[in-house]
């Protein structure tokens, strides 16, 4: 645990955001290796700190007859590819315990999805591998109940946690996103991230009864986020033909739009440091 929270330390910084970025779902690996060193690359030229995140199962698509996944084995070796050849940080999703000591030997964080963020044996097999666990809060928690699951993560002695906002529920399908959830999260004293693309999603509302979403939303909401002070990370899915993705291409990021944006976001991080009006 002790080269984690070393990890950790380099990974999050207090005068600057850090980026997790990537595809929705593993669609190939080649799709992995180009989007991964694409990201990459504008990333280090903006000297942003960086990690790659792509899913390698989608458990929780919508309907049953969608693209999940390569599934564990070959998603692992194509992660491990992508850590090792282009020496990028790896984040990944698990949705069952017996996952987690598994992608660890890929993922440098692991991801715990929003509905599954109160399942005490996911939680518990996550933090024991001393990894960086991403847990996002569900649609349906406040911002201050998440000091429960803080607590079953502590539990297991692990401290390297990030607290993920991804919009709460609002009526049926429509999402919103409360930016004081963002700074009352930063209080329980673990980094925060934003999640911009999930929070554009519409549950069930495509064709097929599958999930659609706004991208056009993405800009405005990573912005506003950013403005709070209280976002050390950034979470966002970004695809080089979001049209054609299989998996949440109508929420995902155009990549030709990726530099522009976190250009804006390192401005408004500038201001932040400038007058230092963070979380207090």
């Amino acid at each position: 645990m002790k080269g984690t929270k070393r990890m950790m330390d380099q990974f999050v910084k207090e005068d600057r955001f850090f980026l997790i970025a990537g595809p929705c779902a593993l669609e190939s690996e080649k799709n992995v290796m180009y989007l991964a060193e694409e990201i990459s690359n504008i990333c280090r030229k903006l000297q942003i700190e960086y990690c790659f995140k792509v899913s390698w199962d989608k458990a929780n698509r919508t309907s049953a007859a969608k693209y999940r996944g390569p599934g564990i084995t070959e998603g692992v070796r194509i992660l491990k590819k992508a850590r090792q050849e282009l020496g990028v940080r790896v984040a990944t999703d698990i949705h069952e315990p017996w996952q987690a000591e598994i992608i660890a030997e890929a993922a440098d964080v692991i991801q715990i999805p929003a509905f599954l963020c109160r399942q005490t044996d996911l939680i518990k097999a996550a933090a024991e591998t001393g990894k960086i666990i991403n847990i996002k809060k569900a649609q349906f928690l406040s911002p201050e109940e998440m000091g429960n699951v803080i607590h079953k993560f502590e539990d297991c002695g692990n401290r390297n946690l990030m607290l993920c906002e991804r919009g709460s529920s609002f009526g049926y399908n429509h999402l919103v996103v409360d930016m004081t959830g963002l700074v009352r999260m930063k209080r329980f004293g673990y980094p925060v991230v934003f999640d911009a693309t999930h929070s554009v999603q519409i549950s069930g509302g495509g064709a097929d009864h599958g999930n659609s979403g706004k991208r056009e939303y993405v800009p405005y909401l990573a912005r506003a986020a950013m403005a709070t002070g209280a976002a050390d990370g950034i979470f966002m899915e970004v695809h080089d033909d979001p049209d054609r993705a299989k998996c949440d291409g109508s929420c995902m990021l155009h990549l030709n739009m990726l530099e522009g944006m976190l250009k804006q976001l390192i401005d408004l991080r500038e201001i932040q440091n400038k007058y230092g009006y963070g979380v207090r």
